[in-house]
This record gives C-alpha cells, structure tokens and sequence, in this order.
C-alpha cells in the first residue's frame, strides 16, 4: 500500500511561517540572558515573566481553540497572532527595568497564544492521519532551523555591532528582529490555504470542555505533572551563563550560553522528523514518557552542575544536546497524538486545551525554578523540576491499557 502524500503546500507553507518566526524570536531570547544583567533584572524576575507570558499564551490557546471551532475558520487569526509575535519582542529595546521585558513577552506571547493551536489544528488537518507525525515533524525541523539561524545571527550581531555602551548591541538586535518578525505573518498569510469547517453557533466553551473523551483526560494528567516542573528553556540559558561567567566573564559567556542554545537546536531539528517518523508506526506515548525522562535528566544534570561548581563548554554542550532531543519529542509528539485520542470536530477545543494545561506547568515550573534559584540555590531549583518531571514521565506510563491508542474518527 502506498503512503500517502504529506509534504503539500500548506506543509511547506507553515514550515516556513515557523522558521522565520523562530527566527525572530530565538533571536532575541538568545542573547536576553546577557542583556537582564546589564540592566540588573534577577533569575526570580526572569522566572516570573517567562512563566507568567506563556501561561498568558497557552490559556489564550484554549480560548481560541474553541473560538475557530465555533465560527469554522482559523487562518486570519493565526496570521494576526503571527504579527503579534514578531513584534511584541522589538519593545525590549527600551528597556532599563524588567517591566518592557514583561510587556514585550506579553504581547508576543498574545500572538503566540491566538495561533499555536490553530496552526496545529490546521496542519493535523492537512495530511492524512497515517502520515501526520511525518508531517509534523518535518514541521517541528523546520521551525527550528529558525531557532538555529535566530540564535547564531544574534550572536553574530553581538560580536559585529558597536559597542558604545554594554547594552546598546542587545537594543539593535532586538530591533532588527522585526525583519524576520513582519516576514513570518506574510508567508502564512500567502502560501496556507484553508478549507473552512461549518460554523457552530451554539458550541459552549463549557461545554466542549466536558465532552473531551476520557482517554484524552488521562493524558492531560501527566502532561500536566511534567509540566509543573518543566522550565523555560530561557532558564537553561541563564544557567550556563552563569556557570561560564566565573571563567570567561560576562559578555564572553552570554555569548558561549546562546551558542548552546543553538547546539541544543541543532539537535531538536535533526531529531524532530526521525520521532515524528517513527511515530507514525511506534506506540506514541511510551515515546513520549522516554522523551519527558531526558528531561527530568538534564534538571538534574544542570542541577549536579551547581553543585559540583565544576562545568566546562563540552559539558553544558551535552546538556543541552539531551535537552534538544527532549524537546523534538515534546512537541513533535504533543502535536501527534490528540487527535489519536479525540474526534475532528473539536480539534481546535482539544489542542487549545492542551495548551492551557501546558500553560499552567509553565508558569509553575519557571516560576518556581526562578525563585528557588534566587532564595536558596541554583542546584535545588533544578532537582525539584527534574524530579516533578520524572513523576509526569511515570504518570503518562500509568495505566498500561492507556499507553497508546488507535486513531480516533478524522
């Protein structure tokens, strides 16, 4: 039997989209953890605001997930959401308090919030259900290529600019990022087409929320638990430019950290279609769990770091490879296995839902790991989110019956 076709335009299209947004942005938060010190903003502050903007972005997804399930369209508001993304970062560069650092993330994350689950909606609806993690993955690949090429040109940029005074560089960067930023909307806008769904005036956000099958449920559940101690990976960033500092000094290791950023991406794309495509023959979830466990492994190996006060390049490299592998599962894998579990008719309700619970992790696990770091020590922030991790690795695991699950009505 043939396999059926997935890499169609609307693939293509919102891979590109993906790239140059990740651009965009990557840009930016690579070279953030150098700039906060300059302006003397803290660890607990930068845990706060990451946690804070992508609990803001992930409850918006559940919102307008439901939304395009009510009204039967998506596209116009996954390319405003895009436009908001690429440019609420460029607010950065007036900042000399952590207050433009919060607004910034706030009206990027806004954006991301309106069209993260709509697109995931729209791709899952693209390509046949016996190829979607193919799709996905390819997809997954393509929007980190952007975190490569954003990561790199903004440690490019920090190293070419003028240096008048220490913060002026960073200001440019987050300024020239609107480039990529107002391109991203542009192409979705261009190359995505959408086939719209009848509108169903009467849907209730309520009561969408009950019809979510059981099964569905039981996996919030341990993505949920991992998700209270999963930190943004803008922490891990901060952590190696910390750990580096002693040795190279400020700006050498803001720059040595993006760049582990951009090795951790590295891995992420070159991973993110292998995992797709072998989901689309393996038990999901199981794969899932093992990809949550790498997680729980690099807090604990980040954590071990502190501890020891011993860490070199190679050995943050190899974190943040482990870290890479751990992400393409997340969210290759996040994106495949919904609508296993759920029906089509409220796809958008289903991945917005997901994003909420996401969302919730989020604000916790940064939130917490910031200022665990702050009031008692780097060391025991990381071995409480790595251990909180493992715990939602094992519940995803639990019960057997439910580890994986055949394809739901598409």
């Amino acid at each position: 039997m043939a396999t059926p076709r997935w890499l169609n335009r609307n693939v293509w299209g919102m891979t590109i989209t993906s790239l140059l947004s990740d651009a965009c942005y990557e840009m930016v938060l690579a070279v953030l953890p150098g700039f906060l010190p300059v302006i003397h903003v803290a660890a607990a502050a930068l845990g706060w605001i990451e946690g804070a903007s992508d609990a803001f972005s992930s409850f918006l997804k559940l919102f307008a997930g439901w939304y395009s399930d009510k009204i039967g369209h998506r596209k116009r508001m996954v390319v405003l959401g895009y436009l908001f993304t690429g440019t609420g970062l460029s607010i950065f560069a007036a900042a000399v308090t952590w207050i433009p650092i919060f607004l910034g993330r706030l009206v990027s994350w806004f954006g991301k919030g309106i069209r993260g689950s709509l697109r995931d909606a729209m791709l899952s609806e693209s390509v046949d259900p016996a190829v979607r993690g193919r799709a996905f993955g390819f997809h997954r690949a393509g929007d980190t290529v952007g975190a490569i090429v954003g990561p790199l040109a903004g440690v490019a940029l920090l190293n070419w600019l003028p240096k008048p005074a220490p913060d002026v560089p960073f200001r440019e960067i987050f300024l020239l990022s609107l480039i990529p930023g107002i391109a991203a909307p542009i192409a979705f806008a261009l190359l995505v087409h959408e086939t719209r769904r009848q509108p169903r005036p009467g849907l209730k956000l309520a009561s969408s929320l009950r019809e979510l099958p059981s099964r569905f449920r039981r996996f919030l559940l341990g993505v949920g638990i991992f998700g209270c101690g999963d930190f943004s990976p803008t922490l891990l960033t901060l952590a190696a430019a910390t750990l580096l500092r002693p040795s190279h000094g400020a700006l050498r290791a803001a720059e040595l950290a993006a760049l582990l950023y951009v090795i951790r991406n590295g891995v992420y794309a070159a991973a993110s279609w292998p995992i797709g495509a072998i989901a689309d023959r393996a038990p999901k979830i199981p794969m899932l769990a093992a990809g949550f466990f790498c997680a729980a492994a690099v807090a604990a190996w980040t954590g071990e770091l502190f501890l020891s006060g011993h860490s070199t390049f190679a050995l943050l490299a190899a974190v943040f490879a482990l870290s890479g592998v751990f992400a393409a599962a997340q969210d290759t894998l996040e994106g495949v296995i919904p609508p296993d579990l759920t029906s089509a008719e409220t796809r958008g309700t289903v991945y917005g839902t997901l994003g909420a619970v996401n969302g919730v992790g989020d604000l916790a696990a940064s939130a917490m790991v910031g200022t665990v770091w702050t009031a008692v020590s780097p060391s025991t922030a990381f071995f409480a989110a790595g251990a909180i991790m493992a715990a939602g690795a094992a519940m995803l695991l639990i019960p057997a019956n439910q580890r994986d699950a055949r394809p739901a009505a598409n």
